[in-house]
């Protein structure tokens, strides 16, 4: 294929894959052989909303070395090897997409595809041995799982998937089915355990959080977003809609009537943390299940979430009626470096430097705890181990971060 074909594949293709939810961020990475030698991929850290071919890099399948200034992906090894070891290949798109993200988490194989999945996919989907990302082991671990299969989708664990196609067309539905095999593995599991069929992850929800619930007398707490500029703070609902800016000491109301008695929480988060301008107080399903399930940790079953919120995270109450004691319950569940607080009952604190990094926390929060409620049904989670899920923060907070 000529070069600058396959690069504007790319680039098509990566922002196809982030519309569809399959991608979000610079998460994951996509490529395009070129020939036998040759192959054309996405550079590490970079959006694909506003990616261009000039930035997809030319790699070597062989030795890994590649032209320009721009660096590779580094998971440029992993594609590689796919060409290498599959000659049929002639796309690969790694994603860490939600669902496969569940069975990453589980690390069995699903076996015994059928139907139009099988079509697709192959009759299994195997599941690599756990490596560091963008290390040498990920690389070998996946090379194995590839040669114990004819399958076009591996998922590695607690980290993602690769998916391969004969072109992107067929990659992609690759990645999307792997996305409804794993959600039906999930919901075949509930249907054993509750003898109910369903479609949704909000029965899976409700099931896990029904009967593994901690605590049932917590007060509600209304969740609000809220940025800082300066020492003026902005609280807004769920809407949008702005119910007071005042200052960071609480000294005067700025707009709005009143203060709400949840601004006690973003308040002592802005005035203890002095790198977060922007706090997301997320009410999502798979969160918000997740708070109510958690003793008191949550530890990462994806490396992302190692990456970007921490090695673990607390579980917390905010009480709207104590808003001083348990604030400051808050602030230490957040310490000096964690990004993610889990509000019992309540869902979680999603924070960042700015909106798009406490977003980013947000999306990293909620795989997470949609990966931990849902392995509830199966009582085999894996963790990432400690050591693993600290290298990865730090790997990341030190490299990737800087490279958006």
């Amino acid at each position: 294929m000529d070069i600058q074909k396959a690069k504007e594949i790319v680039v098509e293709a990566g922002k196809q894959l982030v519309s569809s939810g399959l991608i979000a961020r610079t998460w994951g990475n996509v490529s395009c052989r070129v020939d036998d030698k040759t192959f054309v991929i996405t550079p590490s850290g970079r959006a694909y909303e506003t990616l261009t071919p000039d930035e997809v890099v030319l790699v070597n399948m062989a030795d890994l070395s590649y032209e320009g200034n721009i660096k590779p992906s580094s998971e440029k090894g992993i594609h590689a090897s796919c060409y290498m070891l599959r000659p049929d290949c002639n796309f690969v798109i790694h994603t860490h997409q939600t669902n496969a993200s569940i069975v990453s988490a589980l690390g069995c194989d699903i076996n015994n595809i059928e139907g139009e999945s099988k079509e697709i996919i192959g009759d299994n989907i195997p599941v690599s041995a756990y490596g560091l990302s963008g290390t040498g082991t990920l690389r070998k671990n996946v090379i194995k799982a590839i040669k114990r299969s004819d399958s076009k989708a591996v998922i590695m664990k607690n980290h993602g998937a690769v998916c391969l196609g004969a072109d992107y067309d067929d990659a992609f539905k690759v990645a999307s089915e792997v996305e409804k095999v794993c959600a039906e593995y999930v919901f075949t599991r509930y249907s054993s355990l509750t003898g109910k069929v369903t479609s949704t992850f909000t029965d899976v929800f409700e099931y896990v959080a029904d009967l593994k619930q901690r605590a049932n007398d917590v007060p509600d707490v209304t969740a609000y977003d809220s940025s800082r500029n300066g020492n003026i703070i902005t609280i807004k609902d769920k809407d949008g809609n702005e119910a007071v800016t005042m200052g960071l000491k609480k000294e005067q109301i700025i707009l709005g009537e009143r203060i709400p008695s949840e601004a006690d929480m973003h308040l002592a988060i802005y005035r203890e943390r002095q790198d977060i301008n922007y706090i997301i107080h997320s009410d999502d399903e798979s969160i918000v299940a997740a708070s109510k399930v958690v003793k008191k940790k949550l530890r990462p079953l994806i490396d992302d979430f190692a990456q970007i919120a921490g090695v673990t995270i607390q579980n917390v109450e905010f009480n709207p009626n104590d808003t001083i004691k348990t604030s400051k319950k808050v602030v230490k569940a957040l310490g000096k470096n964690k990004t993610v607080a889990l509000i019992r009952n309540n869902g979680a604190v999603c924070c960042g430097s700015n909106e798009d990094e406490a977003s980013a926390s947000e999306i990293v929060a909620a795989k997470n705890c949609k990966t931990f409620v849902a392995t509830q049904l199966f009582d085999k989670a894996k963790y990432v181990g400690r050591v693993d899920a600290l290298l990865e923060n730090v790997v990341y907070r030190l490299k990737y971060s800087k490279q958006k």
